[in-house]
């Protein structure tokens, strides 16, 4: 794949419908802080294409878990990342994804919620099974022109009706809601709705979370998650990704401006541009859960079937991977009810929330992994495991004691009132860190033929190998022409400035 269809679809990936309403509903409910978690992409993106991805390319891998399976040897932390993989996909993002794309069609059209997600469901999976990946991808840029156009259409429209940017705050912080239901923010407009940095104790979003918290779940996405990454080894070259990643984060600049403040806007008036939104939201879904299905059959048919049956054909695999989407999305289905009376309503904090809770223990282990070469199969997966621990505990907890409705005292334990789920990332991934870094020392070291083109500093700067079926895995051209990889580093120098004036104008 050339670089702008990667950029347009790693995009499109991430902005999925579960995005489109979420970021709006946040930004209605709480003002831009949410930002962060598309600006926060910036940094993950560019360590995916200049780190990550020249470590995946020379190990020769097709999936995250047969990664790891590569660099620490035995089994059974490639079956338990692809089954985490699975149900993370299951939690937070087919479910969240039909559940907002069925949503908005219930709104503007007054569907009934479950036949808007079957008639979704079938339109998506006839062409991902029909397709492949490349047209998944090619889809996706061609989605996220639509997504891209509408919401600017949309964001010009709604500033124009308010009067401009600096009527925004002023009539925000006035607009208190005429139709109500129960919720835990007492509808009123937060006083600190304009500051993307916030309070690190009272803040809802809190920066010290946002910081650190966000930056292990953002390395997680970018740089470990099968639908992410699958689109960056597809690149024709190193040039091809960093370029790609590149693209991706300009567009991850945008969403402030033409998601974010018209979801302000809304809590305000309520604009028209009905036909042309259906059109951006359904491609958000569309381009998300195309991407989500075909990640996540791969990881199915390569991670776990074929180690059931060794000698299964193309024919079987390709079966199986079907019959896969199909079981995904009907256990999706039966999730929606549960996520519909999640985290006060708010679908981008559900999102983040129950990612707070699976994901810091994998990135500890994909960082380790890639940088500190004692990491040893025992330390991993034994960190793993008490990471996962962790996690489900906080995670339970969560779903038995929900956030009080608004004017009810808070009498959920103090794990869940003093402790913010970006904070516990934090705590989490350390811990594993830990954990793993104290069962490889207690144990013997890889040996150091296992780390050849496996870690950061055991890399063969040649280009790979054809496999065993006489495909090349990841680029065939290897390394960047220097005029080319001139041009990747300054435009991401000149992206880390863009940014920064952004975090620091806002914050």
């Amino acid at each position: 794949m050339a670089w702008w269809p990667i950029g347009a679809s790693l995009f499109a990936s991430s902005e999925g419908s579960g995005l489109f309403i979420g970021l709006a509903g946040t930004g209605a409910a709480g003002g831009i802080a949410v930002t962060g978690f598309e600006w926060n992409a910036t940094y993950a993106l560019l360590a995916l294409a200049w780190v990550f991805v020249p470590v995946y390319i020379s190990s020769g891998i097709v999936t995250m878990p047969e990664y790891l399976q590569r660099r620490f040897g035995g089994e059974r932390i490639q079956m338990y990342l692809s089954g985490l993989s699975l149900l993370l996909s299951i939690f937070t993002k087919i479910s969240t994804d039909l559940y907002s794309g069925a949503l908005f069609v219930q709104v503007c059209l007054g569907w009934d919620l479950y036949l808007a997600t079957v008639l979704m469901l079938v339109v998506t999976g006839l062409y991902t099974i029909a397709g492949g990946l490349a047209a998944v991808i090619y889809t996706d840029a061609l989605q996220t022109l639509i997504m891209v156009l509408g919401a600017i259409v949309l964001a010009v429209k709604a500033f124009n009706e308010i009067g401009g940017y600096p009527n925004l705050e002023e009539a925000y912080l006035k607009a208190v809601p005429s139709k109500i239901v129960p919720n835990t923010t007492c509808h009123l407009p937060r006083a600190d709705a304009m500051h993307l940095f916030r309070d690190p104790v009272s803040g809802d979003l809190p920066w010290t979370g946002m910081t650190f918290g966000l930056s292990i779940m953002a390395t997680w996405y970018w740089c470990t998650d099968q639908v992410i990454v699958q689109r960056s080894l597809s690149a024709k070259s190193l040039c091809h990704a960093k370029a790609g990643s590149i693209l991706a984060s300009y567009l991850k600049m945008l969403p402030l401006f033409v998601i974010i403040m018209p979801g302000m806007i809304s809590r305000v008036l309520y604009p028209g541009l009905r036909g042309l939104m259906i059109a951006v939201m359904m491609a958000a879904l569309m381009s998300s859960l195309t991407s989500i299905f075909n990640s996540s059959s791969t990881l199915f048919t390569m991670d776990i079937w074929r180690k059931l049956r060794p000698g299964a054909g193309e024919r079987e695999l390709l079966l199986v991977g079907r019959v896969v989407t199909v079981v995904l999305v009907a256990l999706s289905v039966v999730w929606i009810p549960i996520l519909q009376s999640s985290s006060g309503g708010q679908l981008y904090v559900y999102i983040q929330a129950v990612t707070s809770y699976l994901a810091p223990p994998v990135t500890a282990v994909f960082v380790l992994a890639v940088f500190w070469p004692r990491a040893n199969e025992q330390g991993a997966f034994w960190g793993l495991m008490a990471g996962l621990v962790l996690g489900l505990t906080r995670l339970g907890l969560e779903l038995a004691y929900p956030p009080p409705r608004c004017g009810v005292p808070d009498r959920r334990p103090w794990l869940l009132t003093d402790i913010h789920y970006l904070h516990f990332a934090v705590l989490l991934g350390t811990a594993t860190g830990a954990v793993v870094m104290g069962g490889s020392l207690l144990t013997p070291p890889p040996p150091p033929a296992r780390l050849k083109d496996l870690t950061w500093w055991t890399l063969s700067r040649e280009p790979p190998q054809p496999s065993v079926d006489g495909t090349s895995e990841g680029p065939p051209d290897g390394e960047c022409p220097p005029f080319w990889a001139h041009v990747c580093g300054i435009n991401a120098v000149v992206l880390m400035c863009i940014n920064i004036f952004c975090y620091a104008y806002f914050a």
